[in-house]
């Protein structure tokens, strides 16, 4: 399951990301992707398969405005992806003239 708060804001946006991760042996990292179709930003994080945290928080600071396709990648021992999840959030322009 993959929350993203706040599914809209005004740029430069700061988005937290809290994906929940079921136990598995399995399961040896975790990759948060957000792109729009001028911005990319990832982050990963090493898991310890099944003893590893049920929920794993990460923050995107200062996103310009854009349409963003969230997505968590569940990596194995040799990168392959487990299973991935997306979500969509939107970053408008500030409108304040500014």
């Amino acid at each position: 399951m993959l929350k993203v708060s706040p599914a809209v804001a005004f740029a430069p946006a700061n988005l937290i990301v809290r994906a929940m991760i079921e136990a598995d042996a399995r399961n040896r990292a975790i990759a948060i992707v957000a792109e729009s179709d001028d911005f990319y930003r990832s982050s990963e994080v090493q898991l310890d398969g099944d003893n590893a945290p049920r929920t794993t928080t990460f923050e995107f600071r200062s996103l310009p405005s854009g349409s963003y396709r969230v997505t968590a990648l569940l990596l194995d021992a040799n990168d392959k992806t487990l299973t991935y999840v997306r979500s969509q959030v939107n970053v408008l322009a500030n409108g304040g003239g500014r």
